[in-house]
């Protein structure tokens, strides 16, 4: 990874899942009760992050971050787990307003500027 405690705070807690759904799995019986087990935990694992993302975020950052979604969803996804991180870790005081959904966006965002010169 890049080092980023946010980062390693969002790989140990996927791996913990990890180990959990094996366990589950190892218990469980038959493969099609794994599958099931294992989809129900990532539709829950889904449902604690959209209900995290509506506590801290305010109506205009939501919009902003499912506008990027449509068009980058690789980019809106790293910035879900950034606020989710951030939230678990007990780092945001307040929402999180447009503005600074922009700032987040700009920063987990490569930038990509061309210099054209003519001669």
């Amino acid at each position: 990874m890049s080092g980023n405690p946010d980062d390693e705070r969002i790989e140990e807690l996927r791996q913990q899942k990890m180990q959990e759904l094996k366990e589950q799995a190892q218990e469980g019986g038959a493969d099609g009760e794994r599958a099931e087990s294992q989809q129900a935990a990532q539709q829950q694992a889904e449902a604690q992050k959209q209900a995290l993302l509506k506590q801290h975020l305010t109506d205009g950052a939501r919009q902003r971050l499912n506008a990027v979604q449509m068009s980058k969803p690789q980019v809106a996804e790293k910035v879900e787990q950034q606020v989710v991180a951030l939230a678990q870790s007990g780092r945001i005081q307040d929402r999180i307003d447009e503005e600074q959904m922009r700032k987040l966006l700009k920063e987990l965002t490569p930038d990509k500027s061309f210099d054209i010169r003519r001669r």
